[in-house]
């Protein structure tokens, strides 16, 4: 069956990625990576973050897939040693630093989409220097997928949702010529995603640009064709999103869980796809495209508005104080917005993940029941253990321009 490839920001996300049913999941150590602005798993946490993936049958690959200059190769050295000796399964990356050094440490090696792999007289470049595995460029149709598959024995990972990139295989100066920001060392501020005015410089007027915000493509979403492209050979379905909020991953993997089961079992089909689609639209989202895959991308493939399409938003609440395991009772501060019984929350936490349930009845300190709460201590029942110090959020549906 195809790996569900799954991102992990922190220690929250991966506990969710993990329980939403990812096979394996990747993850940056905070420097040397495409996501140097997300938190990263801290390099002294990354053995711990194996073992517990490791005792639930779960890949972790490190992601070392941007551009390394010569003053960052011993870093490069001692980020490689520390996951040698942590055991994780692969290295992510593209750079032939990057390559030379994993390789001889043994470590298995990914090469990355920055490579823009898009034939197969490059894939069998990368068969020759000994590489396990190769993330396809963005730009490839289904067909192409397909011929390049039937023509390597090597494990073929492509993308299956989110962001996507205007520039090829995601190698865009925008941002470095803009504010000195490079998309290619994981740095980027994603100038693309604003609305541009052209101006005429003989006589000052402006043009907008219609409704299409024309530097921004929606999310990539294969929900719809999931079935075509696990048909087509791939190894690896991989989630975007290691900038993504934990609910995001959760959500997402869980759903690409369920489908590509779906394929598996003989039960996929539209109306699934649609109750699919439909749960994908709660977390971050704008819009969604089959990007190249069913052919070169048309009007409909661009933004015609700023910011996520999300249905649901997060609100935060407060944190756990305290958890009673005999009776399951939650013992809650609230913080900084009310609470009302039939709302329902999301608990984050390290350890716990992310629980979601709905608040059945409430108590106060003088354990009288009450319907709502503006601030204080609460108790409610939940099921599922929570931890003290969790975070608690309301979820409520999207405002209009949320």
């Amino acid at each position: 069956m195809v790996e569900l490839l799954a991102p992990v920001r922190d220690e929250v996300s991966f506990v969710a990625a993990v329980e939403a049913g990812a096979d394996a999941v990747y993850l940056g150590l905070g420097e040397l990576n495409m996501r140097v602005r997300s938190r990263g798993i801290e390099p002294e946490k990354l053995g711990k973050i194996v073992q517990k993936a490791h005792r639930r049958k779960v890949k972790v690959y490190v992601t070392l897939n941007t551009i390394v200059y010569d003053e960052e190769l011993e870093r490069l050295d001692q980020l490689l040693a520390v996951v040698k000796e942590a055991k994780a399964d692969a290295v992510i990356g593209w750079d032939l630093a990057v390559v030379q050094k994993a390789k001889s440490l043994g470590i298995p090696i990914h090469i990355s989409t920055l490579a823009n792999i898009s034939n197969s007289q490059a894939v069998r470049f990368y068969e020759n220097l000994g590489i396990k595995r190769l993330v396809l460029a963005r730009e490839l149709s289904l067909e192409q997928i397909r011929q390049i598959k039937k023509n390597t024995p090597l494990e073929i990972e492509v993308f299956g949702h989110g962001a996507l990139c205007v520039s090829i295989s995601g190698r865009c100066f925008l941002s470095e010529h803009l504010f000195g920001r490079s998309a290619n060392r994981g740095d980027c501020l994603q100038p693309c995603r604003r609305e541009y005015i052209i101006l005429d410089k003989e006589t000052g007027d402006e043009l907008s640009l219609g409704n299409h915000y024309i530097l921004s493509p929606k999310d990539l979403c294969t929900l719809p064709i999931l079935d075509q492209l696990i048909e087509a050979g791939i190894d690896s379905l991989k989630i975007e999103g290691r900038s993504r909020a934990p609910e995001y991953i959760q959500t997402v993997v869980r759903v690409y869980r369920q489908a590509i089961d779906a394929v598996a079992d003989g039960s996929f089909n539209r109306e699934r796809v649609a109750g699919w689609v439909a749960e994908v639209s709660k977390v971050y989202n704008r819009g969604f495209s089959t990007g190249f895959l069913m052919g070169r991308p048309g009007p409909q493939d661009w933004n015609d508005r700023y910011g996520s399409r999300a249905t649901r938003r997060k609100i935060h609440i407060g944190k756990i104080l305290n958890y009673y395991k005999k009776t399951h009772i939650a013992y809650l501060q609230v913080e900084s917005n009310p609470l009302k019984v039939g709302d329902v929350i999301q608990i984050h936490g390290p350890t716990t993940g992310i629980v979601e349930c709905t608040i059945p009845q409430m108590r106060n300190e003088g354990q009288h029941p009450i319907s709502a709460v503006e601030k204080g201590l609460v108790t409610f029942p939940c099921q599922r253990q929570v931890r003290k110090n969790d975070l608690v959020y309301k979820v409520a549906a999207a405002e209009k321009g949320d």
